[in-house]
């Protein structure tokens, strides 16, 4: 939540809950005793009284005023000086502001409307009309907040929604098990990427990975452990596959896929063999495996520039038949398709 919803939906008040809460600033107590009696009869307004105009902002921050009544003759404070320094602070700079004065004097009336003032009246004031103002002025600010509040709490919940729908979009496009992406979201990727490199007559490879005999180490080890098997390979995938423009996704089972575009097919070898030595360097011991004692992977790679009659099922088929190769003929291995002619050598 950002500073604004903050201040509205939490630090300032709850606005319905509120009664109407008056701060009066006046030097003269008489003037607070006449609008004390004028207002003793209204439960629901309850009265604040001020002497000392330094006081006055604090106190009408501290009380949450929902109405100020300000003399604007004062001694030691002009009342317009006043006026603006509850409007430069944020706890009263919407608090509404009936200026006192003792004559009608239409200059001193509109200086005051100028600096924030809400409304003026000659003091001392009818007790009903003073009444009829401070419960006009008061609701419509408390009104103001209800609406504000709710508005902050709809904004709060409007984004709450959306950071909700975008980490479901995010859980529907990420395998549960390695966090790499599903074969979902791969489906939707290649077919961009693909007419990019198209345009661009730029190309694009595609690494399949499968994780050698691995039914055989979920026999041995159980379920549990193939699982962190296949947590071991997506972190070895991410951390060879780096760039924004790489994608790395589960297949399906024990079988991942890389695609990479703008990589030509010398440098697709690099970076298989780069991935199968990373999973070496692991060391996961696997007892049952018929190539080592320790778990491998073997990878099959193809590399093409696309072209009008082409598609990315080719270079996908192309990579496959390339993985299967790499099984057939010894595994822990890399092997690069030479299909011809819609994959490059």
């Amino acid at each position: 939540m950002d500073v604004e919803d903050e201040t509205l939906a939490a630090g300032r008040w709850q606005a319905a809950s509120y009664r109407t809460m008056v701060l009066l600033v006046d030097d003269q107590p008489l003037v607070g005793e006449a609008v004390r009696r004028a207002l003793a009869s209204e439960s629901d307004i309850v009265l604040h009284y001020c002497e000392e105009p330094g006081e006055a902002v604090a106190l009408a921050e501290r009380i949450k005023a929902t109405v100020i009544l300000q003399d604007l003759v004062m001694p030691d404070m002009d009342g317009l000086d006043l006026v603006r320094r509850y409007r430069a602070n944020p706890a009263t700079s919407e608090v509404p502001i009936i200026v006192l004065s003792t004559k009608e004097e239409p200059a001193v009336k509109g200086e005051a409307f100028a600096v924030g003032a809400n409304d003026y009246l000659v003091k001392l004031p009818d007790a009903v009309e003073l009444i009829a103002r401070i419960r006009h002025h008061s609701k419509s600010y408390l009104n103001k907040l209800q609406r504000d509040e709710a508005y902050a709490a709809l904004h709060a919940s409007q984004r709450n929604l959306m950071e909700i729908n975008t980490e479901l979009e995010r859980l529907t496009n990420v395998d549960g098990l390695t966090g790499l992406s599903n074969r979902r979201f791969f489906d939707r990727f290649v077919v961009t990427q693909w007419k990019l490199a198209s345009r661009a007559k730029s190309p694009i490879s595609v690494l399949m990975i499968d994780v050698d005999d691995f039914k055989k180490y979920n026999d041995h080890y159980g379920h549990l452990a193939g699982d962190e098997v296949l947590k071991s390979v997506a972190s070895a995938l991410q951390s060879t596959f780096m760039r924004p423009t790489d994608l790395c996704a589960r297949f399906g089972g024990e079988e991942f896929v890389a695609v990479l575009p703008a990589t030509p097919a010398d440098q697709l070898r690099r970076l298989g063999e780069n991935l199968i030595k990373s999973l070496e360097t692991l060391c996961l011991p696997h007892e049952a495996s018929t190539v080592a004692g320790h778990v491998t992977i073997s990878v099959g790679g193809a590399s093409a520039i696309p072209r009008d009659t082409d598609s990315f099922s080719d270079l996908l088929a192309a990579a496959d038949a390339a993985l299967y190769e790499a099984k057939r003929s010894g595994k822990n291995r890399i092997v690069m398709s030479c299909a011809e002619p819609r994959v490059s050598p």
